[in-house]
């Protein structure tokens, strides 16, 4: 057996993570006020290549015959970016598991996270879960909580696809978040 042992930063953002600090922040919570923050950025889902950053990792044996990819498994960690170019600011990243869960129409299930690494939330990250109808011109997933500056934050993202690559899977979704938050 191996076994790692890593070193974990106890401060992401300024905010402090170590549990005494975690606790006092949640005591000191009723004096602090709600706020609503909004991010704009791309996400490259790229399938294809030599470092695709979508990858299957398990299928169902009935997977090959359904039209909607049902039974598929997936991982991601997507690159996040300021804008729609390949060669934009990246601003995060979007690790995270997908599964293909609808037998009529192409929808995955979707739990990953945003992870800023760049600027004023750096090393902040949003939890986003929910089904995404992958076809549709718009689509929203739940912001469910978060880290960092993020503690406790809720909202909603809502997903928009540039384009899609039928040959290579490869494609360019914009991202508006709508975040509450402390």
């Amino acid at each position: 057996m191996v076994c790692s042992i890593f070193v974990i930063p106890q401060c992401s953002n300024g905010i402090a993570q170590e549990p005494k600090s975690v606790k006092k922040w949640f005591k000191d919570l009723h004096h602090a006020k709600e706020k609503l923050t909004e991010f704009h950025f791309y996400l490259h889902d790229i399938v294809s290549g030599k470092n695709p950053t979508n990858i299957r990792v398990a299928m169902a044996n009935a997977t090959a015959q359904s039209s909607t990819y049902f039974g598929l498994i997936g991982v991601m960690d997507d690159v996040l970016t300021e804008g729609p170019e390949p060669d934009s600011k990246i601003v995060g990243r979007a690790p995270g598991i997908f599964g293909s869960s609808s037998l009529e129409e192409i929808g995955l299930h979707m739990t990953f996270n945003i992870v800023f690494t760049e600027g004023k939330y750096k090393n902040s990250t949003l939890a986003v879960s929910g089904y995404n109808p992958f076809q549709k011109q718009y689509r929203e997933l739940s912001i469910v909580g978060g880290s960092g500056a993020f503690r406790l934050a809720r909202g909603v993202a809502t997903l928009h696809t540039v384009w899609y690559n039928d040959t290579s899977g490869d494609a360019l979704v914009e991202y508006h978040v709508m975040v509450l938050h402390y």
